[in-house]
């Protein structure tokens, strides 16, 4: 119950609902009351922040603050001697799924989900030794995203003894408990969208685990573009400022709930 009133919660405070109820309570204003200048200035907030939150500069200079120190993939930001170490587990974070048996494996994977579960697969590639642990629950499918990215793995080549999907999690702080049972103290690469790892990280270093930043879906743009892909408003664009809005939400919940726990220690 707490788990999908905290996902309705913040689903209607990302950028779109939200400045969408702005604009709704300003139009209720001005049919409804007499508080006319009121509601255009709700109005004209609304539609001003969705238009700058769906421009190119704004929303990756916004995003970019979310995925550094992790806007680089896992070679140029890992030091050579623990590139070198012998890692056992290589630990793939749950997101966006459906699943339909009819659609290419990798169509079931949506959002951040499928760059996701590319790198673990070209990192099961450098590391042959390791086990693919995939993380995540079943929602509201009959399958869990664990299993969806599984099956993707493995029409990728990956042999299925080599994955285990961890289907009980349904966030990443019960993904960090599950996968604590799995490898102990054992270092492990930790692959999650790199907006998404410093909190991720956190959850896992929480537990006394030892995970080692494998950083994917990196999407802040700073290579050159042409001028009206950077003056155009884009859903695209939008969706890169919906994904530092989401992660600062979720940063602030866990502050939160840290500062909770070490109250009743």
């Amino acid at each position: 119950m707490l788990f999908a009133l905290k996902k309705y919660i913040g689903g209607f405070l990302l950028p779109l609902p939200f400045m969408l109820l702005l604009m709704l309570a300003g139009l209720l204003l001005l049919w409804f009351s007499r508080r006319q200048k009121t509601g255009k200035i709700l109005i004209t907030a609304g539609w001003l922040g969705l238009v700058l939150l769906s421009l190119q500069p704004v929303a990756d200079a916004l995003l970019l603050t979310a995925e550094k120190p992790y806007d680089k993939r896992y070679e140029l930001i890992t030091p050579a001697e623990v590139q070198q170490q012998d890692l056992r587990y290589i630990v793939v974070l749950g997101g966006g799924f459906t699943y339909n048996p009819e659609w290419a494996p990798s169509a079931n994977l949506i959002s951040n989900s499928l760059p996701r579960v590319a790198e673990g697969v070209r990192l099961a590639l450098r590391y042959p030794q390791a086990t693919l642990i995939f993380t995540g629950g079943p929602g509201a499918n009959s399958i869990s995203s664990a299993e969806v990215a599984a099956e993707v793995a493995q029409s990728l080549g990956i042999p299925a003894e080599r994955t285990l999907p961890l289907v009980l999690p349904k966030d990443t702080e019960e993904e960090a408990e599950e996968v604590e049972k799995i490898v102990g103290n054992a270092p492990f690469l930790l692959v999650t969208s790199a907006s998404h790892m410093t909190r991720a990280k956190a959850f896992f270093e929480a537990r006394g685990l030892h995970p080692v930043p494998a950083p994917a879906n990196q999407l802040a743009i700073t290579t050159p573009l042409h001028s009206w892909e950077k003056t155009i408003p884009s859903a695209y664009y939008l969706s890169h400022s919906e994904r530092v809005w989401y992660e600062g939400l979720g940063r602030l919940w866990q502050a939160v709930k840290t500062s909770d726990n070490d109250e009743q220690e």
